[in-house]
Formats: C-alpha cells, sequence, structure tokens
C-alpha cells in the first residue's frame, strides 16, 4: 500500500492496547474526544473545541462502556480497568470496522478484567464489529470467545472453540511447565 492507503487503513482499524496513554489532566471525556485517531484536529483538542455530533458520540460510547458517570473526571482518578474501557470508547470513537486488542486486561485485577472482556464482547456485538484479542489468559479467552487460535513458536497449533482448548492443547502452546497444575 502508498502511504496514503496504509492510512486510510489504519483509520479502520480501532486499537486497544495493554496500557492506554492519557493526558492525565484533560477529563474522560476530553481524552476520548482528543484522541480520536487519524480524525481529530489537533489543533481542536488543543483548544477543547469539539463538534457537536462528536460530543454526542463521545457521550453515546461513554455510556456503552459504562462510563458515563465518570466522563468529567480527570484522567489520573480513574481506575485501571475504567482507563481501559475509556481506551476502548476512544477506539470506538473512529468507527472502525476492526478492532484489535493487546493484552487489555494484562494489568487489570479479576473484577476489572471481567469488565473489559464484557464490554469488548459488548460493543463487538452491538456495533457489529470483529475484535480480534491477543491475550495469555486463557480462561478468559474460553469464557468470551467465539475462538481462539492458540500458537507456539510462530505456528499455529490450535484453531477452534473455546470448548476445545483443553489443557493438552495449552502445554502444546506454553509448554510442560508446572504453571497447569
Amino acid at each position: 500500500m502508498s502511504g496514503a492507503e496504509l492510512s486510510e487503513s489504519r483509520r479502520r482499524i480501532g486499537v486497544v492496547s495493554r496500557e492506554c496513554s492519557f493526558v492525565e489532566h484533560l477529563s474522560a471525556a476530553e481524552n476520548l474526544l482528543s484522541g480520536e485517531p487519524g480524525f481529530a484536529s489537533s489543533w481542536r483538542a488543543w483548544r477543547s473545541r469539539f463538534r457537536p455530533d462528536d460530543v454526542r458520540t463521545a457521550t453515546e460510547l461513554l455510556d456503552l462502556v459504562r462510563l458515563s458517570d465518570s466522563a468529567n473526571r480527570r484522567a489520573d482518578e480513574l481506575t485501571a480497568g475504567q482507563r481501559q474501557r475509556i481506551g476502548i470508547a476512544r477506539a470506538l470513537m473512529q468507527q472502525p470496522k476492526l478492532l484489535l486488542a493487546d493484552e487489555p486486561t494484562a494489568a487489570l485485577d479479576p473484577a476489572a478484567s471481567v469488565e473489559v472482556m464484557e464490554v469488548l464482547a459488548r460493543v463487538g456485538y452491538a456495533r457489529g464489529i470483529p475484535v480480534l484479542i491477543n491475550m495469555h489468559n486463557a480462561d478468559l479467552a474460553k469464557r468470551f470467545a467465539d475462538r481462539i487460535i492458540g500458537m507456539s513458536a510462530g505456528a499455529i497449533v490450535f484453531d477452534g472453540a473455546p470448548a476445545y482448548l483443553t489443557d493438552d492443547v495449552l502445554r502444546q502452546i506454553y509448554g510442560e511447565e508446572t504453571w497447569l497444575r
């Protein structure tokens, strides 16, 4: 792809990283509105001047990720789980055709991890957006995924329904370590 084609393709992919970066002194809503990758005007974000349609979309997304009550809270006041849900909403601001999540629960406690996975599953179904998640937590993957692809040494060793992800398959993926006991 050329530079312009690559840019256009990237605009169609929402990304949720394991640690979303925010402007700490801005509110959750301002971070959501300022972080619309490939779409937001830096000048408009700096001046906190947002289009009414964008504000409506941000409000809807904050409600979708169950954070409408935290819209005006500063980013540095949010928990790790809340920050991750803001990251999901920010990725959705660009109206992606695909949502990629890289270890979205890596730094979260078990309750927040389930909450983030529930949000990812719900928004994927509600918006008709495929969600591709890279994660190492097999229990969460089995609980929320429709399909799991397990890799070892760069090769696919499992591709199927969560019900078929057995301990034997996990040993193929991760090795014969005591972690499984």
